[in-house]
């Protein structure tokens, strides 16, 4: 589930929805944004009964999110998250536009043996 803030929720606001969702055993995520903030839940096995969350000071609205992989879809963080990763010939990007393939032994048991992959 998600349940999205109005965009003048304050902080207080947010650590007291946070707690309630924590209070029925569930695990809130808060999602801070440009406008608003969105709080994921996870550990729910069945439905939580909207109506105790959205009745809470700042909340909008309560959007049940039946997908698998909540806290990586675009319903909860709607930019794609991009991995920068510093290399000696400069950063690469990983993640949105960009793609990145990368290849290599399928296990490595020693050092050595690492060392002895060709590295281009």
């Amino acid at each position: 589930m998600l349940v999205v803030m109005q965009s003048h929720a304050t902080d207080e606001q947010v650590r007291s929805v946070c707690d309630k969702i924590e209070s029925l055993g569930l695990k809130a995520h808060p999602i801070p944004g440009a406008g608003r903030t969105a709080i994921g839940i996870t550990g729910n096995n069945g439905a939580v009964d909207l109506g105790i969350l959205e009745s809470l000071p700042g909340v909008v609205e309560c959007i049940p999110v039946t997908k698998p992989y909540k806290l990586v879809s675009l319903d909860v963080k709607s930019d794609p998250t991009i991995v920068r990763i510093p290399t000696p010939s400069g950063d690469v990007l990983v993640g949105g536009e960009h793609l990145a393939m990368t290849a290599g032994p399928c296990a490595v048991e020693t050092e050595e043996q690492c060392l002895a992959s060709p590295s281009n």
